[in-house]
């Protein structure tokens, strides 16, 4: 399941670029929202999805509520769709009996964005990691391509 969305010609590039390199044997769906839907209806017999990512998707439901500047946003109604949204996955998620793999970037570790678009950005995708979080038996943040294992939790004593 990939989620990008050619906004300009860069980023056509880089999803052709995507394509190009999938292996051969992969079904892929390319859709912008409503993920848990599609997967659901288009499923097959695959044993593995991988949703790639979380990060776009919600930049896509963000893009759909929001202007550039900033000054006509409905936050209830985006924090709402973004919540549906990562909801009707994890729905998905628990009515299959497939392996899943998300990927997502953690854009809350770095510094407080400087405007209010990138810090309720950064806000609704942490709500969504952690709703899909809640919900993963295994979860690993990537550091210099390195897995470190988030949960579950090593056990140790203080």
């Amino acid at each position: 399941m990939a989620t990008a969305v050619a906004g300009d010609e860069e980023m056509r590039q880089r999803i052709e670029e995507h394509r190009r390199t999938r292996p051969p044997a992969w079904s892929t769906l390319e859709v912008a929202t409503r993920v848990g839907n599609q997967i659901r209806q288009k499923i097959g017999g695959a044993q593995v999805v991988i949703v790639d990512c979380i990060t776009l998707l919600v930049s896509n439901i963000f893009s759909r509520y929001t202007d550039q500047t900033g000054e006509h946003i409905d936050i209830p109604l985006l924090e709402q769709e973004v919540t549906s949204e990562i909801g009707e996955l994890v729905e998905c998620i628990n009515r299959l009996d497939v392996s899943f793999i998300m990927v997502t970037n953690e854009v809350g570790t770095g510094l407080v964005p400087a405007n209010k678009m990138g810090r309720l950005y950064r806000d609704l995708l942490g709500k969504a990691n952690q709703l899909l979080a809640e919900q993963a038996d295994q979860v690993y943040l990537m550091v210099a391509g390195l897995p470190v294992p988030i949960k579950p939790a090593e056990h140790f004593e203080i």
